[in-house]
């Protein structure tokens, strides 16, 4: 399994949009599409990406902003989150008045995910958990054979996603993230929705939120 993520940062929150694909055959997914479609779009070239589909960890305008005019343009499917987030990907219009997001777009996606689906990029299973807490709908997409995993917001270098939203659930967040996601060992790298990449050991060890001194 050869494969490499390219990271695109999107939008004024400076989101990781990833771009996840086999290094020989090219043929890969763009994770969580929050906007600057054309910055996206070079990347995708610059990388020589065949784009089989996009995903999306949860709803939130930076990461799922661009998801619907970027499926029409490239003909393919939307993948997740869970339904969960139903409500913040219908109101992406709305939200994008009050951050000043030009051309957003609401999303429907062509399939919900739930805990315990498969998805594949590039012929690779990825396992999903649901994680709610930063949102109720997010998901994380983990492969323990490839040791890697797709977060979004759900966990960071040092730090965890925000859960002082209406609908945000701290102790969710730091149930799943301690239940789901450490067991799954401490050597698996973790892309995240904003920073740098971290490993599942370095947080379960030092940060602050989350971790065994916590």
């Amino acid at each position: 399994m050869a494969l490499k993520a390219a990271i695109v940062p999107v939008t004024p929150f400076q989101q990781n949009c990833t771009l996840l694909f086999d290094e020989t055959t090219k043929s890969g997914v763009v994770i969580d599409p929050g906007g600057d479609l054309n910055r996206i779009q070079e990347a995708i070239t610059q990388v020589g990406m065949k784009v089989e589909g996009i995903l999306l960890t949860h709803g939130h305008i930076d990461h799922a902003a661009g998801a619907d005019e970027l499926r029409e343009k490239l003909g393919v499917k939307i993948t997740g989150p869970h339904l969960a987030d139903k409500f913040l990907l219908d109101g992406l219009e709305a939200q994008a008045k009050q951050f000043n997001f030009p051309g957003v777009r609401n999303v429907t996606p062509d399939r919900w995910l739930s805990e315990g689906d498969d998805v594949t990029v590039a012929g690779v299973p990825f396992q999903v958990l649901h994680c709610p807490g930063h949102s109720p709908g997010s998901v994380v997409f983990v492969n323990v054979d490839a040791g890697i995993a797709i977060v979004g917001d759900v966990l960071f270098q040092g730090s965890i996603g925000r859960t002082d939203f209406p609908y945000g659930d701290t102790q969710a967040l730091i149930t799943g993230v301690r239940s789901k996601l450490f067991p799954l060992g401490d050597d698996i790298v973790f892309i995240c929705g904003h920073g740098p990449a971290s490993t599942f050991g370095d947080e379960r060890r030092t940060n602050p939120f989350v971790g065994e001194n916590a």
